[in-house]
């Protein structure tokens, strides 16, 4: 499990600002931290903000404003019997954008929030300024077939007493949701999407993408991805693409998130 800022630091930063936004029938928790061109962080499955971003927002904040979300369910979010789907999530955060009245902002998304990140670029291309994608895939089909199947065999019960558990435990509303939240994020899981490759084509954004050597996408699907997106030429002959794609080497999916200097170093000089 990752280290939060608060283990490391020996306490937590404490954000500029947070609360709650009214966003499609729910009330969404977000923190704000730093000034500068806005950055929406949107975190993987069953994670909060903190074991997600924790080692990595004290470092963002020094040069730009940093808007962490909690999507549904999540930690400080309350659970909701609301259909979970990516299109949902992602005008979510264009909710969270109009309250805090932000026109548009780079996202970056890990896991599952990378999913909702992609869903994001298609549905509000002129609310995005550029796209950082961390260990995630547009489509279902995106990960080895093994990730698929461990998706359709995961039960709340694996999750007991876990790290993730006492995350959401020490912020979330309502501890007696943990096992409905869960299976609301199982059926999700199970259930095939695919966000369309003409889609895809069609971000204009410059899009950064991370992933593991290991990490459990299909690195074949990857690089067809980075083609949709400009990537994969020949520099050499023809202009460097605005996209990009790093493959960080001996890291899973869980091991990836905790490179916080590899991953600082790729978002900043991206970002910049």
């Amino acid at each position: 499990m990752m280290l939060t800022n608060s283990s490391l630091y020996g306490q937590k930063i404490k954000p500029s600002s947070s609360g709650y936004v009214p966003v499609n029938g729910i009330k969404m928790y977000y923190e704000v931290y730093g000034e500068g061109r806005p950055l929406i962080l949107l975190h993987g499955a069953f994670m909060t903000i903190d074991t997600n971003w924790g080692q990595l927002i004290p470092e963002l904040l020094k040069n730009r404003k940093v808007i962490a979300v909690e999507l549904q369910g999540h930690g400080h979010t309350e659970f909701s019997e609301r259909k979970l789907s990516q299109a949902t999530l992602a005008s979510d955060v264009v909710g969270l954008m109009d309250y805090l009245k932000i026109e548009s902002a780079d996202v970056a998304g890990y896991s599952f929030g990378g999913a909702v990140a992609y869903q994001f670029a298609i549905q509000s291309p002129k609310r995005l300024k550029s796209l950082v994608i961390i260990s995630a895939t547009y489509k279902n089909t995106g990960w080895l077939p093994e990730i698929g199947n461990a998706f359709k065999k995961m039960k709340p019960e694996m999750f007991a007493n876990s790290p993730m558990q006492a995350a959401y435990d020490a912020v979330a509303p309502d501890k007696t949701k943990w096992t409905k939240f869960l299976e609301q994020m199982m059926a999700t899981a199970g259930e095939p999407f695919d966000l369309g490759e003409a889609n895809i084509a069609k971000i204009s954004a410059p899009v950064l993408i991370i992933a593991g050597d290991n990490d459990g996408l299909d690195k074949i699907e990857l690089m067809k991805t980075y083609k949709l997106l400009g990537g994969g030429v020949s520099a050499d002959l023809g202009p460097m693409p605005k996209s990009q794609l790093a493959i960080v080497p001996g890291q899973g999916h869980v091991s990836l998130m905790m490179q916080t200097s590899t991953i600082l170093n790729y978002l900043n000089n991206f970002l910049k």
